[in-house]
């Protein structure tokens, strides 16, 4: 039988409540922990995305935020459509108006420029999509041989294949036969899928894009090569990305002839005009390329730019007058 001071003792004892968890509490679950690169638990594995040797630096700063450059550079593909199409539409019309100046009607050029700059961008976009349906045909013969080269080489020939591109980097020759061993496992896998038509019940192998970028043909044509399969949304992209640029950059020269009947007055405000935004477009270009590291960068990127459009201008110019005055 219990005391009265037992039973004093277990009815004082408090109720333990748990307190409502905070609104960031799931975040700060899912945050990965950070191990440190110098340390670890016998027998685990820490993946390799938190390793982190902060808490051996003296001023504990990650490696990662020692990254500044926070620039975001555009597509390169893109930016080389964009600058094919902009440099000509700057360029070629330029001229054209230049050299149509020469003869004294501001309504000729309007009429000549127009014509032109409709033909080119239809020129240039068509261009663009052949260039790049041409570029995506070349991939898939060479990744067709690729493939079937692998398939009837030896172990040996391939090792040698991959070490010829891995050697000159660095890599050591048994990493070299280790790293075709995989990339041939993982060919003749989901090659055999990619032909029947199966998928990979492996869940790690199956988040991969079966038969054409993974296995050692991709790997070949991609670092021994230096070739990329081009989508077929490429081809459209281009032609519009190059045709648009093309227009839009011919239509400025054109401009001041809309306004003024005299062409040599004209000539004169185009000639300002389109050289400011050659400058620009100079600078804007060595922008987003990744060009311009320095504030001289800037300046060349703007002047080479200025100076491609000047003498074609001039160029075309002084072929038109001299023809004039020899016909006369």
């Amino acid at each position: 039988m219990s005391s009265p001071l037992s039973d004093s003792s277990a009815s004082s004892t408090p109720t333990v409540v748990p307190l409502p968890s905070r609104p960031d509490a799931a975040a700060r679950q899912k945050k990965p922990p950070v191990w440190p690169i110098d340390q670890s638990v016998p027998g685990v594995q820490p993946p390799p995305a938190p390793k982190c040797a902060r808490t051996a630096r003296e001023d504990g700063v990650c490696c990662k935020d020692l990254i500044h450059e926070t620039r975001t550079l555009v597509d390169p593909d893109i930016v080389r459509d964009v600058v094919i199409g902009l440099s000509d539409g700057l360029t070629v019309p330029f001229a054209l108006t230049a050299g149509l100046s020469s003869l004294g009607d501001s309504k000729l050029v309007v009429f000549g420029g127009i014509a032109e700059l409709i033909a080119g961008a239809i020129s240039m976009g068509i261009g663009g999509f052949l260039a790049s349906q041409a570029e995506r045909d070349h991939y898939r013969y060479l990744r067709y041989h690729t493939a079937q080269r692998v398939l009837k080489s030896c172990a040996g020939e391939m090792e040698r294949e991959v070490s010829d591109v891995l050697g000159p980097v660095g890599v050591d020759e048994r990493t070299c036969r280790a790293v075709a061993h995989s990339l041939q496992e993982v060919e003749n896998v989901h090659g055999a899928a990619a032909v029947d038509g199966r998928t990979v019940p492996d869940e790690e192998n199956a988040k991969l894009r079966l038969g054409k970028e993974v296995g050692l043909t991709a790997f070949l044509l991609k670092f021994g090569q230096g070739l990329e399969e081009v989508p077929n949304k490429r081809m459209y992209v281009s032609a519009f990305t190059i045709g648009l640029g093309y227009l839009l950059g011919g239509i400025i020269p054109l401009l001041p002839y809309f306004f003024l009947h005299n062409a040599q007055v004209a000539l004169i405000y185009s000639s300002v005009i389109t050289g400011v935004i050659l400058l620009i477009f100079g600078a804007v270009k060595a922008r987003i390329t990744g060009a311009a590291v320095k504030p001289l960068d800037y300046v060349w990127g703007a002047f080479s730019t200025l100076m491609v459009g000047g003498i074609s201008a001039a160029a075309a110019y002084g072929i038109v007058r001299a023809l004039e005055t020899t016909g006369k």
